[in-house]
């Protein structure tokens, strides 16, 4: 009597990596804002995205111990800043008064 052993199938390979590891990203949402549809990016890949780039954005900060500019001159507007920033002060349970103790704080190179 033979025995029969089940073959694996290969895994598939892992999608190319850019050199730029936010590049897919960003082509993406730059695509869906530009067709008028946001919701083309699920609301978990946003949460994912945004809490790694806070993450890695505070680690950079705090290691440097100097401000980091979070994006290009005029790349965002006044709304979508504030938007943003009360939504993620919101999330954190902070008050404007926990921000205005951050905020005085002292940086290097400003």
């Amino acid at each position: 009597m033979t025995k029969t052993v089940a073959r694996r199938r290969p895994s598939p390979r892992p999608a190319m990596r850019t050199a730029d590891p936010g590049a897919d990203f960003c082509a993406a949402a730059e695509s869906a804002l530009k067709r008028g549809d946001p919701g083309a990016i699920s609301d978990a890949s946003l949460r994912r995205v945004l809490t790694a780039a806070v993450k890695i954005y505070a680690a950079k900060v705090e290691a440097a111990d100097s401000e980091l500019a979070p994006f290009e001159a005029n790349a965002v507007t006044a709304t979508e800043t504030v938007v943003a920033a009360c939504a993620m002060i919101r999330a954190a349970d902070l008050n404007l008064f926990d921000m205005a103790m951050w905020f005085r704080r002292p940086v290097a190179g400003l």
